[in-house]
C-alpha cells in the first residue's frame, strides 16, 4: 500500500504543449491549488489523485533545453517540494523526456536517496530514431541557428547514441540505488494517432516497430534488468498501457483524430470516457507504488 505522505511529482516532457497555460500561471504567480488542471500537461490527473488522498505536484523544466539543465531544474523543484512537505523522499511519474530528466537527476545530481520510485510513461530510454533522422537532415543546423532565440539542444539528447551512452554510464548506479523503476509503454494504430503525429508514426514504424507516434515501444520499455559492475541485479517492472494510446493520450488528452471513429453526437461522451480511463491508470500507479 502506497504511503500517501510521500508526494507524487508529475514530470512533463520536452516542448510541453500547454506552454501558454503554464506561462499565464507563472505570470499571475498563482499557486498550483488555485489552478484548474483541465488545461494542464497532465490533464485532470492531479485533481483525481488528490481526491484519493495523495499529495501531487507539477514541475516546470525548460521548454526544450538540454537534459542537464532540465535535470537541475527538476532537482530544485523536488527539493522545494520536500522542504514544503517536510519529507525526505518523493515518487516521480515522468512522461516522455520527463523520464530522462528524472533519471539524469537521480544519477548525476545525487538525488537517489530522495526518490522512492520512478515511473516512466512514453519515455525514450533508448532514444528515438526520429530525433536522429530529423537532426541528420537539417535539424542540427536549425538547433544552432536559433540558439540565441530558443534553446533546442534538448532534442539532441534524444539521439539513440546519446541515450545509449547515458544508459551504459548510469546502469551501475541505477542497479545499486534504492529507487524502484517501472516503465509503461503505449502504442496505437495509425488511423487513431493524433494527426500531426502520423508522419512520425509511419517513420518510426518502418525503422523501429510499434510506437505511440513519437517513441517506439522498444525504447519506452527500456530493459528488463539493470546489472551493476559488482553483479547486483535489479528488475525494471515493464508494463503495457492497458489500451491503445498515442503520445498525447498518455498524459490524459483525447485528440480529434480518434473522434473520427465516433459520431459527432457521441464525441464529448467518448472523449470524457477515454480521458477518465487514462486518469484511472495514474490512480492505479499511485495506489501501487512501493
Amino acid at each position: 500500500m502506497t504511503d500517501q505522505n510521500i508526494p507524487i511529482v508529475l514530470v512533463h516532457g520536452i516542448a510541453r504543449f500547454d506552454i501558454l497555460h503554464e506561462s499565464l500561471k507563472k505570470k499571475l504567480k498563482l499557486p498550483e491549488n488555485q489552478i484548474d488542471d483541465r488545461f494542464e500537461y497532465f490533464k485532470g490527473i492531479k485533481t483525481l489523485l488528490e481526491s484519493n488522498g495523495f499529495k501531487v505536484f507539477h514541475t516546470n523544466q525548460d521548454f526544450s533545453g538540454p537534459v542537464t539543465l532540465r535535470a537541475a531544474q527538476l532537482k530544485t523543484r523536488v527539493n522545494e517540494i520536500m522542504t514544503e512537505e517536510g519529507v525526505d523522499r518523493v515518487h516521480l511519474i515522468g512522461h516522455s523526456m520527463g523520464g530522462l530528466d528524472s533519471r539524469h537527476m537521480i544519477v548525476d545530481l545525487g538525488m537517489a536517496n530522495s526518490v522512492a520510485s520512478l515511473t516512466t510513461i512514453g519515455t525514450p530510454h533508448l532514444g528515438t530514431v526520429l530525433a536522429d533522422h530529423l537532426l541528420d537532415n537539417g535539424g542540427t543546423l536549425l538547433v544552432k541557428s536559433v540558439r540565441q532565440v530558443i534553446d533546442l539542444d534538448g532534442f539532441t539528447d534524444l539521439r539513440v547514441d546519446v541515450c545509449d551512452q547515458f544508459n551504459r554510464r548510469a546502469e551501475d548506479e541505477e542497479a545499486r540505488n534504492g529507487v524502484f523503476y517501472q516503465t509503461y509503454a503505449a502504442a496505437e494504430d495509425l488511423k487513431l494517432v493524433f494527426l500531426p503525429l502520423m508522419p512520425s508514426w509511419v517513420f518510426i514504424q518502418e525503422h523501429d516497430g510499434r510506437n505511440d507516434g513519437l517513441v517506439s515501444v522498444r525504447s519506452q520499455q527500456w530493459k528488463k534488468e539493470l546489472i551493476a559492475n559488482d553483479g547486483t541485479r535489479k528488475a525494471v517492472a515493464q508494463k503495457e498501457f492497458p489500451f491503445p494510446a498515442d503520445h498525447l493520450n498518455e498524459c490524459g488528452w483525447w485528440d480529434p483524430q480518434e473522434a473520427l471513429t465516433f459520431s459527432f453526437a457521441g464525441f464529448f461522451k467518448q472523449a470524457g470516457t477515454y480521458e477518465s480511463k487514462v486518469r484511472d491508470i495514474y490512480l492505479e500507479i499511485a495506489q501501487n507504488l512501493p
